[in-house]
């Protein structure tokens, strides 16, 4: 059975605008880490280890995007913040 989800967004430090933050700033070193790995295997003209390291990428950038539409809907939410 499927589990239900909520429309109200996560409570925690997850949820929260300082947690999305913290897990972009997370998600934008792994991509830095990811691109030098794959920088270094297109050094070494190694196709297997340079489409593995390629594919390892993809799920990061995959991750911060979601992270930063979190960030933008919350943004719009509460305009009224000063």
């Amino acid at each position: 059975m499927a589990k239900k989800r909520s429309a109200t967004p996560a409570k925690g430090l997850r949820g929260s605008k300082a947690g999305l933050v913290l897990s972009l700033g997370s998600s934008a070193l792994a991509v830095i880490r990811a691109s030098k790995q794959v920088r270094r295997a297109r050094g070494t003209h190694d196709k297997l280890n340079t489409a593995d390291a390629v594919a390892g990428l993809l799920p990061l950038i995959t991750s911060a995007a979601l992270v930063l539409r979190q960030l933008r809907s919350r943004k719009r939410e509460t305009p009224e913040a000063a």
